[in-house]
């Protein structure tokens, strides 16, 4: 991939709120007429499908970066498809190269690749932006953890200010 990469960590699940998904398409569309090539999980399950979608019909150029268990399910408009052993091994191809990643609503997994890419931005080992659209409040706890842990010393407001939480795609596309 070349140019300016955005990473999506996003729900696998196809039974979540249809709103969710349209948010993310509108997503998608505003970073590639921002110019950034998308990657993602990769697969044809839940939101990935969405973005996988969404940055084709853009013209973007899309990596999916998918375990190797997950054989059958790789979507059919990825550009480049990365295949890893482990689920942590995932994750790093999925940050490697990007300078934006984006925490939609999603599950746990979603959580950790977010989680783990914020800790790696305070330590200085992911030199992108860190962003969890926060739609209906979905981020709310996370956001009020942080704030507890600012609260308990347990975390500088400096590292506190790595992570963006907006809340419309709006306020999102002003990130990018």
């Amino acid at each position: 991939m070349s140019g300016k990469s955005a990473v999506i960590f996003c729900s696998a699940s196809d039974d979540i709120d249809p709103s969710y998904n349209q948010a993310a398409r509108e997503i998608v569309r505003a970073a590639c007429l921002s110019g950034y090539d998308i990657v993602c999980g990769g697969t044809v399950r839940g939101t990935m499908r969405h973005v996988c979608d969404e940055a084709s019909r853009c013209g973007a150029r899309v990596r999916g970066v998918i375990p190797r268990f997950m054989k059958g399910l790789e979507h059919p408009a990825l550009t480049e498809c990365v295949w890893t052993d482990r689920m942590s091994q995932r994750k790093d191809g999925m940050r490697e190269g990007t300078c934006l990643a984006i925490g939609l609503p999603g599950g746990i997994g979603t959580l950790d690749e977010l989680a783990e890419t914020y800790c790696l931005a305070k330590m200085g080992l992911y030199p992108g932006r860190v962003v969890a659209f926060d739609m209906n409040g979905f981020y709310e706890p996370l956001k009020a953890q942080l704030d507890l842990y600012v609260a308990k010393g347990m975390l500088d407001t400096v590292s506190r200010a790595l992570i963006s939480f907006p809340e419309t795609i709006a306020e999102l596309e002003k990130l990018l």
